[in-house]
């Protein structure tokens, strides 16, 4: 039997406001969610004989990814834009993987990506538009089905729509689907939240914005298609707005989370605050993007508040 990597994470009720409860993903080993998805994956894989593979990524689910081959003694090479930040890819290759840094962004990394897997013959992994990816993310619905009451609104932050797409099949095998679901982007990545306002992809000309890990030009088709069929709540805040949700969040539970996640931390303390009578679970998808040293650079260019 080969071993569970990603763990049970808790649901916490937030120290200020009770009607707000925290999924706390960034309490899994790489600190994001990303190990759930990438342990079903390579485990499906190697049980068709697979041992090699490749991936593209901005960061985390490269991590996520690296930290299950290790654990499951498969080789990994992870292609990473040059924005990628040196802290993730010493992370990544402390864990025995090959890093090769290719592109601009992450669109061209994954380009290159899915180039050199053909040429290697080696099993390309996408970092969030796989079934097996969102098979392993559904199962943080079916922890909070066994933890709490259900929810009246559930917060997540959308980068590709891995997460997104895990939560809704999670909703769906919970008899859940009437949830309201408010997705949080930052306003120089949001292109979940025009294309569900413009009914049809919409792929961004650049990204700009400090939360690098949800900095996909254009969500995958499955997590559109898939939203249309929920209550969905499309929402954007500011760079500033999400570092300085990053900053409660540390300052309540000492836990350092990138500003991807702070989106749909600000998104929560707002709402609970609007909808008092409501029950608002908060997915803390986490983050190991950056240092303390580059928290605090971005703490100093985006807020005006004290830590």
């Amino acid at each position: 039997m080969i071993k569970r990597i990603a763990i049970p994470t808790p649901v916490l009720t937030s120290i200020t406001n009770n009607n707000l409860f925290y999924k706390m993903e960034c309490y899994q080993p790489t600190g994001s969610f990303k190990p759930r998805g990438m342990e079903v994956i390579v485990k499906h894989y190697m049980a068709n004989g697979k041992n090699s593979f490749i991936t593209s990524s901005g960061g985390n689910a490269g991590y996520g990814l690296a930290y299950v081959c290790k654990n499951l003694g498969v080789n990994l090479n992870v292609v990473v834009p040059k924005t990628t930040a040196k802290i993730m890819i010493d992370k990544i290759k402390a864990l025995g993987a090959n890093v090769e840094i290719i592109g601009e962004d992450w669109n061209e990394a994954d380009e290159y990506a899915q180039k050199r897997a053909l040429q290697t013959e080696t099993t390309y992994i996408h970092p969030f538009d796989h079934p097996k990816l969102w098979e392993g993310y559904s199962k943080i619905i079916d922890e909070c089905a066994e933890q709490m009451e259900k929810p009246d609104k559930i917060i997540l932050s959308v980068g590709g729509g891995g997460l997104l797409c895990g939560v809704l099949n999670g909703l769906e095998r919970n008899e859940w689907g009437t949830i309201q679901i408010v997705t949080a982007e930052t306003k120089g990545a949001a292109a979940f939240f025009k294309s569900y306002k413009a009914k049809s992809l919409v792929t961004l000309n650049k990204i700009d914005t400090i939360a690098t890990s949800i900095s996909a030009k254009r969500v995958s088709e499955e997590s559109f298609k898939k939203s249309l069929n929920f209550n969905i709540q499309p929402s954007v805040v500011t760079d500033n707005e999400a570092v300085e949700a990053c900053t409660d969040f540390f300052k309540q539970y000492n836990i350092l989370v990138e500003p991807a996640c702070g989106a749909a931390l600000a998104l929560g303390k707002k709402l609970s605050n609007k909808y008092t009578n409501e029950k608002i679970v908060t997915i803390v998808c986490g983050g190991s993007g950056f240092s303390l040293e580059q928290y605090l650079n971005y703490y100093k260019k985006t807020s005006n508040s004290t830590l």
